[in-house]
C-alpha cells in the first residue's frame, strides 16, 4: 500500500484550490498526510502576512484563509517529528551536501517520510532528489 506526504508546496496548492492536487488527494484521501513541519511553515507564512502593516487592508481575506487552513489541518493526518525521524534527520545531516540551512525543513519532512516509508509529493525535485532512498512524486499539472 502506498502512503503519500504532501510537502508544504503541495499543501499550499491544495489550500489555494489547485484542481489536480485536490483530485489526487480525494483519490488517495485515506493515504495522504502532511507533517508538523508543514504546519509550522504554513503558520509562519500566515504570521508574516498578518503582521505586515501593508496587509492590514486585507485582514478579512487573510483571516478567512487562515481559518480555512486550520480547518484543513483538522481533517488531514498530521505526522509528528518523532524519534525515528530525528535519527534519520541527524544521519542525513552528516552528508555535507544536505547540511544546508536552506533545506533544513525539507530534510525534516523527508526524515518523517523515510521513517514512515512514505512518498513525498512536491514540485521541489531539486532539493528532495538529493536525499537517498526518498520516493518523490509531483501531483501538479
Amino acid at each position: 500500500m502506498s502512503f503519500w506526504i504532501l510537502d508544504t508546496d503541495h499543501a499550499s496548492l491544495f489550500l489555494a484550490g489547485n484542481k489536480s492536487i485536490i483530485a489526487q488527494v480525494a483519490k488517495h484521501s485515506n493515504d495522504v498526510a502532511i507533517t508538523v513541519i508543514t504546519v509550522q511553515e504554513v503558520f509562519n507564512g500566515w504570521a508574516g502576512k498578518l503582521n505586515d502593516p501593508a496587509q492590514q487592508v486585507n485582514l478579512v481575506h487573510l483571516y478567512t484563509n487562515l481559518w480555512k487552513t486550520t480547518e484543513f489541518f483538522k481533517v488531514i493526518t498530521v505526522l509528528n517529528f518523532e524519534e525515528d525521524a530525528e535519527n534519520t534527520y541527524q544521519a542525513l545531516r552528516q552528508n555535507k551536501a544536505l547540511a544546508k540551512k536552506r533545506i533544513e525543513k525539507d530534510l525534516r519532512i523527508a526524515s518523517i517520510a523515510l521513517a514512515q516509508n512514505a512518498t513525498i509529493v512536491t514540485r521541489n525535485y531539486k532539493d528532495f532528489s538529493q536525499i537517498p532512498n526518498l520516493n518523490i512524486e509531483n501531483w501538479q499539472d
